[in-house]
């Protein structure tokens, strides 16, 4: 990105969860996030207090913010009435940071923002997990996000420090304004496949590996009518 540095948004809301039951199975899980009004530490793999349920598909290094915006929040009440009643704050999709002003496609992958004193970058989209179908008690709510490309982002954290509510969250650096995530997830989930923005993608240093591993892998896909079925496993 040339040019000076600039406010692209400032946070609204700022959440962290504990693991607790979730569903009539009692699986584990830390979706339900509270908002903090305290200021909180920002560490390689998540905000200080955060929890996850499932440690192998959730958190750690490459998804250690989750980012999701509150201006869909509208949307999907308008086009999913029976779900209002979890949608009046944010926190109904798990997300830590929420914000007025940024969707999918404004943001890219590799972005570099400052955010309060971290240092963050955008390493990928959102793949949700059955989870989010038990948080909404809605069977289709991850077919939903993906078909809506509504499903937020992730970032990794390239210098630790601090939040809190309202701070500024600055955009330091664009190295590939080609890929919004908006984009992103309409190659990697949409029904037609991009052959050559799939092998484009599986090469893109800042997307995370496991992303870029999908992206080589849907390479290899025949051709389908049907866009590809979500892992009901991942978040």
């Amino acid at each position: 990105m040339n040019g000076k540095a600039h406010l692209v948004a400032c946070i609204e809301s700022l959440r962290i969860g504990r693991v607790e039951p979730l569903g009539g199975d009692g699986t584990l899980s830390a979706i339900d996030k509270r908002e903090v009004w305290a200021p909180l530490r920002v560490t390689r793999t998540g905000l200080a207090g955060d929890e996850h349920g499932n440690t192998r598909h959730h958190g750690g290094p490459e998804k250690a913010l989750h980012h999701y915006p509150w201006d869909h929040y509208r949307v999907w009440r308008e086009e999913q009435p029976h779900l209002a009643p979890r949608l009046t704050q944010a926190g109904a999709f798990g997300e830590n940071v929420s914000t007025l002003g940024i969707t999918e496609a404004d943001v890219c992958v590799g972005d570099v923002y400052r955010m309060g004193t971290a240092l963050v970058q955008l390493s990928q989209g959102r793949q949700p997990c059955r989870n989010l179908n038990l948080r909404f008690d809605e069977p289709r709510m991850v077919a939903l996000v993906l078909e809506s490309l509504r499903a937020g982002w992730y970032y990794r954290v390239l210098e630790e420090g601090w939040v809190r509510l309202g701070d500024p969250i600055v955009l330091m650096e664009r190295p590939h304004p080609q890929w919004s995530v908006h984009r992103v997830l309409q190659v990697l989930f949409g029904r037609r496949i991009d052959r050559i923005a799939l092998a484009a993608l599986a090469e893109l240093p800042e997307l995370s590996p496991r992303w870029r591993e999908r992206a080589r892998g849907r390479c290899d896909e025949p051709v389908s009518l049907s866009a590809p079925a979500a892992d009901p496993a991942r978040g």
